[in-house]
């Protein structure tokens, strides 16, 4: 089996797992172009790809997820919440100022003005004639109303529109479900977190992960007697993912922050909350924590990843780590590598 980290962190996410046999994508949080910049730089070829697998629905898990998967047509697994909660993303929404708001009440009252003009109206042919004359205007002034309350429509997503799909120089036959819909995919295929399935030859085990997320998960591919997991974007170690990770040849591991960089760093204090909630992002602390109590000792490689560029610096997440494992670490087991946002990492074969 082979692990290939393209890129880790706030700005950006993704990750090769194969076999001999399967390839799979883990998240596409850059952009398509990117994405297969990348690949080629570490000799991965995407046209081998077999299914992206997105582990939860932010942007820099997801950004180039759409585009990549229509250019080389393969089908993307979600759990279903996220599935669910990726298309609202990407679903145009209307917006209304309160000016507009207040116009609309005003045309509004007009309309009903004009119906209770209608129905009072003396006598039987005036009242005919008053009723279609009151029609008539209803009809050209909810014509009106229609018009006006065009509302400007805004993607909640900068950066995902037809340039996109240039960016990525798909064909111009191309479905047109695809050009119009932007949350179009090839296929897509749901997965539940506990319930095993398999890409291929890659046994897959998605477990729950706390994160404010729809429905976030990591995992546990298994193929040739070789695991290798993934476990990012986690506000703590519950019970669940500390079971999921053992007997672990590779692992992927959250390192996001130094507690005293966050506390004195950039973020306005409401993020900062986030971070350092259950549903936010594992510190350096927390993961040595793990790696020193609750931690088998068994892998063969731990690569820190998610590191924050603003309140985390890469040797305090390596000290923390190597520290935590101790004596266990040698040249054949327990090797601390460090992903990184800007380049991607060389594979790591077993």
């Amino acid at each position: 089996m082979r692990m290939t980290v393209l890129a880790s962190g706030s700005k950006g996410n993704s990750t090769v797992v194969s076999s001999s046999r399967t390839r799979v994508l883990v998240d596409a949080g850059l952009s398509c172009r990117e994405l297969l910049r990348r690949m080629a730089a570490v000799g991965e070829d995407p046209s081998t790809l077999d299914a992206i697998l997105i582990t939860h629905e932010h942007q820099d898990h997801v950004a180039g997820l759409a585009v990549m998967a229509r250019r080389l047509k393969i089908p993307v697994f979600f759990t279903e919440p996220t599935h669910r909660a990726w298309v609202r993303m990407l679903t145009p929404r209307t917006t209304m100022s309160y000016a507009k708001w207040l116009d609309r009440l005003e045309q509004e009252k007009a309309l009903k003005a004009l119906v209770a003009a209608a129905t009072h109206a003396e006598g039987a042919g005036a009242c005919n004639a008053d009723a279609s004359e009151a029609d008539g205007e209803l009809a050209g002034r909810a014509d009106k109303f229609s018009a006006e309350m065009e509302l400007p429509v805004e993607a909640e997503l900068a950066g995902l529109d037809a340039s996109a799909e240039a960016d990525c120089d798909v064909e111009q036959a191309a479905a047109p479900a695809a050009k119009a819909d932007q949350a179009f995919l090839p296929a897509v295929e749901y997965f539940s977190a506990g319930r095993h399935f398999s890409i291929g030859d890659i046994a897959i085990t998605p477990f729950t992960i706390p994160h404010d997320a729809a429905d976030p998960c990591g995992f546990v591919f298994e193929a040739e007697g070789i695991r290798m997991a993934l476990a990012t974007d986690l506000g703590y170690m519950p019970p669940n993912v500390k079971q999921a990770l053992t007997r672990i040849d590779v692992l992927l591991l959250e390192s996001n922050h130094d507690l005293e960089m966050l506390r004195d760093g950039p973020y306005p204090w409401s993020v900062k909350q986030r971070v350092l909630s259950r549903v936010g992002h594992l510190s350096n602390d927390a993961t040595a924590e793990f790696l020193a109590k609750e931690y088998d000792g068994g892998a063969a490689y731990i690569i820190l990843g998610h590191l924050s560029e603003s309140n985390n610096a890469p040797e305090l997440a390596r000290i923390a780590a190597e520290r935590a494992v101790g004596d266990r670490m040698s040249l054949l087991g327990n090797r601390i590598l460090l992903a990184e946002q800007a380049t991607p990492l060389a594979p790591i074969t077993l």
